[in-house]
């Protein structure tokens, strides 16, 4: 499925008729954004329903060949079935990938996920594999700090004053002839922005009006999560140290959770805003392509 064909397609749709239109319009743009992200668009090759050659596999859960032998090799995709010298693998292959995709993009390592999908496989309680799962989200921090020479933040950054806009910030702090960057996959963020032409400024300015409103949906979450423990302490009274315990291990548990809620709707409305705008492009293509008849 390419774009011309889509385009193709949407220039078909009958222009007087609204309702006919719009859904069109919705599917099309669906399409272009499922091929934009590397999603199939089309049938896979296989000879039997649910079942993939290592190519088709790979592209149907949105990753490689490269990646799909590697996870073998790691112990974290089960071996294929052969049918002469070719591996067949079948939808069994294509969930895991698909939780194993979603696992890396948390943060967890190869060697994590090997042990929570063994987990699952063994029939563990699930308490059990959350108790297993709050050991695993440490550390907290998955964009650790690190230091960087001036050039190299000059260089994500683009200019000086942005450079003293990131230390305003406090994204980036000055040590001696190096800089500590604070976040350093958010500031390759911000310079990919820069490379598909917003101004640095314009980006920092995004940043400063964000921040603000995700600590108070941060302090949200994780304050509903402290009174649900508080309200076991004794009041006016030092909590003793198993309550402490068990507060510290409830809002661990709740972080990853309201993580979880948190970037799913974020996703969501930001899938849909961008469905909304592209729409709206195709939407103003059609007003200004002429009819098939007319070409």
């Amino acid at each position: 499925m390419t774009v011309d064909s889509v385009l193709d397609t949407l220039r078909r749709v009958p222009r007087q008729v609204a309702r006919r239109r719009r859904p069109a319009v919705e599917a099309a743009v669906k399409q272009l954004l499922r091929a934009a992200l590397g999603y199939p668009v089309y049938e896979h090759r296989s000879t039997t329903k649910g079942e993939y050659r290592i190519d088709d596999l790979a592209r149907a859960a949105g990753t490689t060949t490269r990646n799909v032998r590697a996870y073998q090799e790691r112990g974290l995709l089960p071996p294929p079935r052969r049918v002469g010298r070719t591996a067949i693998f079948d939808d069994s292959h294509l969930s895991r990938l698909t939780i194993i995709g979603s696992m890396l993009e948390r943060g967890y390592t190869s060697a994590h996920i090997r042990e929570m999908l063994t987990a699952w496989e063994h029939g563990k309680d699930l308490a059990d594999v959350l108790g297993l799962e709050r050991v695993l989200v440490q550390p907290w921090d998955e964009d650790p700090a690190t230091t960087m020479s001036a050039g190299e933040v000059l260089a994500l950054a683009g200019t000086r004053k942005a450079v003293d806009r990131l230390v305003a910030d406090k994204l980036v702090r000055r040590q001696g002839d190096s800089m500590v960057v604070a976040r350093p996959k958010l500031l390759q963020a911000f310079a990919e922005m820069r490379g598909y032409g917003m101004a640095m400024d314009d980006v920092l300015e995004l940043h400063e009006r964000i921040v603000p409103a995700l600590d108070d949906i941060s302090r949200l979450l994780v304050e509903a999560g402290a009174r649900q423990v508080a309200e076991s302490f004794q009041p006016d009274a030092a909590p003793d140290s198993e309550q402490l315990t068990e507060l510290i291990a409830t809002l661990a548990r709740f972080r990853s959770l309201a993580m979880t809620s948190v970037t799913a709707t974020l996703a969501r409305s930001i899938e849909s805003t961008v469905e909304g705008l592209l729409g709206d492009y195709l939407e103003r293509f059609l007003d200004n392509t002429p009819m098939p008849d007319a070409m």
